[in-house]
């Protein structure tokens, strides 16, 4: 299919930066992104939730800006605009998915790793129990959904899978939200003593 004359207008307006020109042609291709990011996810056994569609979708318009609309000043012109947009879509999504992905995977990594490095640490059951103290007055200062996550996972012992089926959460969310955990409580300890 070749470029139109509306898409080469409006392509056209974008790139000499006419005003409004950008909020029309996000008007125009704004449910042909949503349906690539959709797509690439369910090829991908990805659960999107509304927020994570809304995130991607900003990642490819984010891209489209980027350095002065590079990506659309490559543009030629041989195919139709969509077709063009969707491979460029297509590219962002699935590098954004392999990024999520890695990262939950090094947060099941991590929170391994970290389970290994407790079980190392063959203290006296005195210890233990200080350190379970200190865990829980760390878990006030959390979200009371990521305190509830970190608990269920560290405390309790449950399976991310368990922990998914309780909460009602996508199982992939899980790491994520525990990494963040770690984070925020490393933080916390390092600048402020426990009371």
């Amino acid at each position: 299919m070749a470029l139109t004359e509306i898409d080469r207008r409006l392509l056209k307006q974008c790139l000499a930066r006419v005003p409004g020109a950008w909020e029309d042609f996000v008007d125009r291709f704004i449910g042909l992104i949503v349906h690539v990011i959709r797509h690439a996810a369910h090829a991908r056994s990805v659960p999107l939730t509304p927020d994570d569609v809304d995130d991607l979708c900003s990642e490819v318009f984010v891209a489209l800006l980027r350095d002065d609309f590079a990506v659309l000043r490559a543009f030629r012109g041989n195919c139709a605009l969509s077709t063009y947009l969707t491979v460029v879509a297509r590219r962002v999504v699935v590098k954004e998915i392999t990024r999520r992905r890695k990262a939950e995977a090094m947060g099941h990594v991590m929170a391994h790793q970290a389970a290994l490095e407790m079980a190392a640490d063959a203290h006296p059951e005195e210890d233990r129990l200080e350190r379970a103290d200190e865990v829980r007055k760390l878990l006030e200062r959390l979200p009371p959904h990521d305190a509830r996550v970190v608990r269920m996972f560290y405390l309790d012992g449950l399976s991310y899978q368990r922990i998914s089926a309780e909460l009602g959460i996508p199982e992939n969310s899980i790491g994520p939200i525990l990494s963040r955990a770690r984070e925020l409580l490393k933080s916390v300890r390092e600048t402020s003593p426990v009371p």
